[in-house]
């Protein structure tokens, strides 16, 4: 389990995006970087996105993340809950009516670290793998 002081600055970010539903692959690779805001972490991802046969477009996103408890809250950009990871529970799962999305954490040696989207319901079929690695 990583906590927030270990994820603060500029980290790798590659991802791999399996469309079922579309039959379509994709694949970002950018930065992720955490900086302190006052309650916790802003994370903000950019980079560049090549999805199917479609031209290579930028790509961003930004989420909160503060301590709880044990664990960490993982907020949207406008303070919408989204996931909550912790010692003993490197998953969660937010619903998104009418679709699922599921997410593993996968730890390993030092501060690298993995995560696994499972996203399943009516309009969604994908795998979505990201790897952060420090910078």
């Amino acid at each position: 389990m990583i906590g927030l002081d270990a994820l603060v600055g500029a980290w790798r970010l590659s991802r791999e995006i399996e469309d079922r539903r579309a039959g379509l692959a994709g694949r970002l690779e950018g930065t992720c970087t955490w900086r302190r805001d006052g309650a916790g972490l802003v994370q903000e991802e950019a980079g560049l996105l090549r999805y199917g046969d479609a031209p290579p477009m930028q790509a961003e996103r930004r989420y909160l993340w503060r301590a709880e408890g044990d664990g960490l809250a993982v907020f949207f950009e406008d303070g919408r809950p989204f996931y909550r990871i912790g010692p003993g529970r490197h998953a969660d799962t937010h619903l998104c009516p009418p679709d699922t999305y599921e997410v593993a954490y996968l730890f390993g040696e030092g501060r690298a670290f993995s995560t696994v989207w499972r996203v399943t319901g009516p309009r969604k079929d994908m795998v979505i793998r990201s790897a952060y690695s420090p910078v």
